[in-house]
C-alpha cells in the first residue's frame, strides 16, 4: 500500500494533469495537427456512397475543402479516381483539405440507380462533409470538382442547390451541361441516356431538364471554371460552348478554356495547365 500511494500522482495525477495541458485551448500549443486520411467514410447505407477524406498536417478551422467528383458516364468508376490528380491538386491547392466521393452508379441491364439517384448522392454527400467540418478541423468553404460525369454533378449540385453546402466555385473538366442535345450525339450516348434517365427527352422530358445544369444558371450562379478538348468524342465540345453562353447571358464569373486536339481526358501536361489555371480562377473565392 505505500507503493501505491507513493506513486499514485505518477499513475493517476500526472497523466491528468497532461492530457489537461494537452487540451486546454488557453495553454502552450503542443504542435499541428497530424495528417489524416479517412477511408471509405460513409454517408449513406451502401458501401458506394462513401467517401474519402484527407486532411492535411496543420489543418486548423480555416482550412477550405476541396471536393472531387469521379467520372464515369453514371456507370463505372469509383472514388480512386481522385488518386490519378492528387499530386497535381497537391501542388496547385497546397492548404486545401480534399475530399473524393463515391455515388450510386447505374445499372444499365437492371435499371437501377436511374436519375435523380446520382444527384441525390451528392446532396446527402455535401450534407454529411457539412456536419463533420468541425470535428475535422476545417473550413466550410468549398470548391466542387469533377471530371466527365463527375463535372455534370458537379455543376448541377451547385447551380440547383444552392442551400446545400458552402460552393465557392467550380471546376469541371469536360462536361455534360444540357442532356437533350447530348442525347443527339451518337447512338450510344442516345441509349445510355435512355437507360439512365429512364426514357428519352420525348418520354420523359422532365427528368432531362431537372438534370441539366444549364437549366438552374442564373445571375447568382457559383463562379465556374470549365475545360473542353476540340477532339473529345464522348462528350461534344458543345456542351461547354452552351455552357459558356449560358454564364456569360447570365453574368455569371467562369473562365472557358478550350484544349485544341485534346479528347475525353487530357496528356498530363494539358492536366497539369488546367489545375494550375483552376487554382488561380479559384483563388479569388476563397476568403
Amino acid at each position: 500500500m505505500k507503493i501505491l500511494k507513493k506513486y499514485y500522482w505518477l499513475v493517476v495525477v500526472l497523466p491528468v494533469f497532461l492530457f489537461s495541458c494537452g487540451n486546454d485551448p488557453d495553454g502552450p500549443i503542443s504542435g499541428e495537427l497530424p495528417a489524416i486520411d479517412i477511408l471509405d467514410d460513409s454517408y449513406g447505407p451502401e458501401p458506394i456512397q462513401s467517401m474519402n477524406v484527407y486532411l492535411p498536417a496543420g489543418r486548423t478551422s480555416d482550412t477550405p475543402l476541396l471536393i472531387y467528383i469521379h467520372g464515369g458516364a453514371w456507370i463505372q468508376g469509383d472514388k480512386s479516381e481522385f488518386d490519378a490528380f492528387r499530386s497535381l491538386v497537391e501542388i496547385y491547392f497546397p492548404d486545401y483539405a480534399y475530399i473524393s466521393i463515391g455515388y450510386r452508379l447505374h445499372g444499365v441491364g437492371t435499371m437501377t440507380n436511374t436519375f435523380p439517384s446520382q444527384e441525390n448522392d451528392i446532396i446527402s454527400a455535401l450534407e454529411y462533409i457539412t456536419s463533420q467540418t468541425a470535428a475535422w478541423n476545417v473550413s466550410d468553404e468549398i470548391i466542387l470538382a469533377g471530371a466527365s460525369a463527375g463535372a455534370h454533378l458537379a455543376l448541377l449540385h451547385a447551380y440547383k442547390h444552392t442551400d446545400i453546402g458552402d460552393i465557392n466555385s467550380v471546376i469541371a473538366l469536360f462536361p455534360p451541361t444540357e442532356l437533350v442535345s447530348l442525347a443527339d450525339f451518337n447512338l450510344i450516348t442516345q441509349l445510355g441516356l435512355t437507360s439512365i434517365m429512364g426514357g428519352t427527352p420525348v418520354t420523359t422530358p422532365d427528368i432531362y431538364f431537372q438534370s441539366s445544369p444549364v437549366n438552374f444558371i442564373d445571375s447568382g450562379s457559383t463562379p465556374t471554371i470549365f475545360f473542353h478538348g476540340t477532339a473529345d468524342d464522348v462528350v461534344p465540345i458543345s456542351q461547354s460552348e452552351l455552357l459558356a453562353d449560358r454564364l456569360e447571358a447570365s453574368g455569371v464569373i467562369h473562365e472557358y478554356v478550350i484544349y485544341p486536339g485534346q479528347g475525353h481526358g487530357f496528356d498530363a501536361v494539358t492536366y497539369g495547365q488546367a489545375f494550375e489555371q483552376a487554382a488561380a480562377f479559384t483563388s479569388n473565392f476563397i476568403p
